[in-house]
């Protein structure tokens, strides 16, 4: 066999794989199951492993505008959610009530992580002031100290803060 008819065999084997993807690319896919441009994948996907009594679910990806990324998911039955004191909740809504809270998280996000700079970026009044709106964010775990004087999102934070705006902000 020359280096030619060698060469001839792994490019047929090649486009028999290649069509071969094709084909099953082009079934169509079992009943219920989501396809790649179905506008509703993820609920495709958590019907399929919700109970019967639904579910709510948030997910993310979030490449952070300071570098790295964040990737979070996390979902509860709806029963759980619907039988849940939502008054113990109250607190951490709360601490995002206000609308210099949620100029600071931006910032922050955004990389400015100290009282200072956060006074100085977002003319928030006087630090007093800006420390009092870090206190009550820190107090609710949208914000932890990151020490000598910084702060950040944690991580475990980051897609259940997007994705509450993202919830405050969906049309009605």
């Amino acid at each position: 066999m020359t280096a030619q008819d060698d060469l001839d065999a792994r490019l047929a084997a090649l486009e028999r794989a290649v069509g071969e993807l094709q084909a099953r690319a082009a079934e169509p896919s079992p009943e219920g199951a989501p396809t790649p441009d179905d506008e509703l994948w993820a609920l495709a996907g958590l019907r399929s492993r919700s109970p019967a009594s639904g579910a709510v679910l948030y997910t993310g990806v979030v490449e952070l505008p300071t570098g790295g990324a964040v990737q979070w998911q996390y979902g509860l039955p709806a029963a759980n959610v619907l039988a849940q004191d939502w008054a113990e909740l109250a607190p951490a809504i709360a601490a995002l009530g206000h609308p210099v809270r949620l100029r600071i998280l931006r910032a922050v996000l955004h990389g400015t992580t100290t009282v200072a700079a956060l006074v100085a970026e977002l003319d928030t009044g006087t630090s007093g002031q800006a420390y009092h709106h870090v206190r009550e964010l820190t107090a609710a775990g949208w914000l932890v100290s990151c020490g000598r004087g910084g702060f950040q999102v944690p991580a475990a934070r980051v897609v259940p803060l997007l994705a509450i705006l993202v919830a405050a902000g969906t049309p009605g």
